[in-house]
């Protein structure tokens, strides 16, 4: 039995979502969101981050994930905007890392395609997979139905992904490669 943690950064709002593989049963555990709008300054990005690590650091001492799976962050046209993304995911990384869980990273694009079957599909496309592939009652919102898909992402590609690195002498990449104004 393996139980896989999903997050999708966000410096307003960090989605999470958590999921179990029993066999080839995928099992939804929880979802939601770590919000940090409330009760902190929006210019506060020091407070923001610490929000969004212990958040994180709550979440898996609450549901006690074995791996996790986190988004990589891609290139906006704002590069400042980047930048906070990028900080926001770095605070998720670093509490995943503290609680002693192997984070793997995802793009956009694989998450969408894993989960969907296409790289181009809408929010409410991946929320409504999402719905079916772990038999929810209803739509979960939008940034936890993106950290569910890293999740299940995770739990359908992580063993493709071990297998591989064990075959080749090549390394999985482990982080983002910028060409031609994406990442891949």
């Amino acid at each position: 039995m393996t139980r896989v943690i999903g997050i999708d950064p966000g410096l307003q709002c960090t989605g999470f979502g958590v999921v179990q593989k029993d066999g080839s049963q995928l099992q939804y555990v929880a979802s939601g969101t770590i919000r940090t709008t409330s009760g902190i300054a929006l210019g506060d990005l020091p407070g923001r981050l610490k929000m969004i690590f212990e958040g994180v650091q709550e979440v898996v001492r609450r549901y006690e994930p074995d791996q996790a799976s986190c988004e990589i962050v891609f290139v906006n046209v704002n590069p400042q905007s980047t930048l906070l993304l990028g900080q926001a995911r770095g605070a998720a990384i670093t509490a995943l890392a503290t609680c002693g869980l192997p984070v793997n990273e995802y793009t956009a694009l694989q998450m969408k395609k894993s989960v969907v079957g296409h790289g181009h599909a809408r929010k409410d496309q991946i929320q409504e997979m999402v719905k079916r592939l772990l038999n929810l009652p209803g739509l979960p919102s939008k940034d936890a139905a993106d950290a569910l898909g890293l999740a299940i992402t995770h739990v359908h590609a992580g063993g493709s992904f071990a297998a591989m690195a064990q075959a080749t002498t090549l390394n999985r990449r482990t982080h983002a490669q910028f060409k031609g104004g994406r990442t891949y």
